[in-house]
């Protein structure tokens, strides 16, 4: 009889096939995200100089404050982490990058994160 594989091992087997093909570097940095039941967070990454260039959630002071204050949906604040992060990549001069959605299907908050982050004008 074939065993069911669990739920995080299926999603590290996709992790990992995304990473084969998504490596940042100093002209197109990586957007990684990673979602929990409540939060979702966002960070852009230099593969090269290996290191965190910044980064973003939903738990951001600001953001937070933001999001309790509009009783937002998780699709909502998903968006409004993503127009962030695009804020600041442009404020650095970063104009694309590589989307690495780590392994969760692109739906939902993955999907509304990149949205918005596409709506501030960052390029994938």
């Amino acid at each position: 009889m074939i065993k069911l594989k669990s739920r995080k091992s299926m999603k590290d087997l996709r992790h990992r096939r995304v990473r084969k093909k998504v490596a940042g570097n100093a002209q197109t940095p990586r957007l990684s995200v990673f979602k929990s039941l409540q939060n979702i967070y966002a960070q852009v990454i230099d593969d090269t100089a290996h290191n965190t260039l910044f980064s973003c959630s939903t738990l951001t002071p600001k953001l937070l404050e933001q999001i309790k204050k509009d009783n937002m949906k998780k699709t909502d604040a998903a968006k409004i982490v993503g127009q962030e992060i695009a804020a600041k990549c442009l404020d650095k001069g970063i104009k694309s990058v590589r989307f690495d959605r780590g392994g969760f299907p692109y739906t939902g908050r993955v999907k509304s994160l990149a949205d918005g982050a596409r709506e501030q004008g960052l390029k994938f």
